[in-house]
């Protein structure tokens, strides 16, 4: 590229990112009731996410070859418990990928 595509390109990201972090508080302001829909979509989406996010992680485990599918099952029975003892879902998600990535890199 360049210097000139260069330029384009980072021009468009900023505008990018600005629309998307402005947008919001443009369309919704304070002194206006957030709609209906926006709120449930606010309830349901991260709960959605997150099962896509288990179901994308797990869908390739091959039970009958390599570590058998162990480190998935018990990082996620390690996520399952802290969250269910410490309530963080950031700290609990940390646990989780720390002991699979132990587990697949020291252990299987």
């Amino acid at each position: 590229m360049n210097f000139t595509e260069k330029m384009i390109t980072i021009a468009v990201v900023v505008i990018g990112t600005m629309l998307t972090r402005f947008l919001p508080f443009i369309l919704f302001p304070k002194n206006k009731k957030t709609p209906e829909f926006i709120l449930y979509l606010g309830k349901v989406l991260p709960p959605a996410v997150f099962g896509l996010l288990v179901v994308y992680s797990l869908k390739d485990i091959n039970l009958l070859e390599g570590s058998r599918g162990i480190p998935e099952l018990l990082s996620v029975f390690l996520v399952v418990i802290i969250h269910k003892a410490k309530r963080q879902m950031l700290f609990s998600i940390a646990a989780g990928t720390l002991l699979y990535m132990f587990l697949t890199q020291n252990v299987f």
